[in-house]
């Protein structure tokens, strides 16, 4: 699939192969690229060229890669990237209420799991348990390192659906979410049981999901959501959040 490359900005002639590689469809949304060591084997450059061809592809939107991940760098549907940046704008703005982000991510989240059910592969499978135990494991490092591992576990779950659309809206969904769970979290004076709380939640939809109950997948994101958020919103909003 690589070849070496010249000496002469050879970063620019990686992630040109890569990309080439993305567009013809031999490598997958989804899938993950080979670590920075078998990247830098693979084309024979240094890992200052490994890591500037990343960097260009990242902000091309064609991947997505965090340094706390000791997996390769995950490659995103190309052309999403325009959809995220205006979706990310909208729904940090002060027009979208508490309340539509809110009935937004049910609507998202349960149609995902209901998806992820039926479809995942054992390989996705294996990867929401690896986030669940990391979710299970960063209860004891605090709130912000848990509410990373949580937009990993549903992140994850997103990617199971097989929709690039509802992965895309998801993830920016997830990431404005995070503080918002963050800040409850922090604020919560028994933080550590209200997380312990959510991982067995979390532990209830991988085992739905496990078991390919797609009705009770979509049902339970939607019911947790509810659960978790309504006590934020006001009664009347409550009420159009449990419709």
């Amino acid at each position: 699939m690589f070849e070496p490359v010249q000496p002469v900005r050879p970063y620019q002639r990686v992630d040109g192969q890569i990309e080439k590689a993305i567009m013809r469809g031999d490598l997958k949304a989804g899938s993950r690229l080979p670590s920075e060591r078998e990247l830098r084997k693979s084309f024979q450059v240094s890992r200052f060229t490994v890591r500037e061809a990343l960097r260009v592809l990242q902000s091309n939107g064609l991947l997505r890669s965090r340094a706390s991940n000791p997996n390769g760098a995950e490659l995103l549907p190309p052309g999403l990237k325009r959809a995220r940046g205006p979706l990310t704008r909208l729904a940090n703005s002060q027009h979208v209420s508490l309340l539509e982000l809110l009935q937004f991510r049910i609507l998202l989240e349960g149609a995902t799991s209901y998806l992820a059910a039926a479809l995942r592969t054992d390989e996705q499978l294996t990867e929401m348990q690896e986030a669940l135990q990391s979710l299970t494991t960063t209860v004891e490092h605090g709130h912000r390192a848990w509410g990373k591992a949580d937009v990993a576990f549903h992140d994850a779950i997103a990617r199971a659906s097989g929709n690039s659309l509802l992965w895309v809206c998801s993830d920016v969904l997830r990431t404005v979410a995070m503080n918002m769970i963050e800040n409850t979290i922090e604020a919560a004076r028994g933080s550590k049981d209200l997380m312990n709380k959510w991982v067995l939640v979390h532990t209830r939809m991988f085992e739905a999901i496990r078991n390919g109950d797609a009705e009770l997948a979509g049902r339970q994101a939607r019911i947790d959501l509810y659960t978790g958020y309504a006590g934020d919103l006001a009664a009347d909003q409550r009420e159009l959040l449990r419709l």
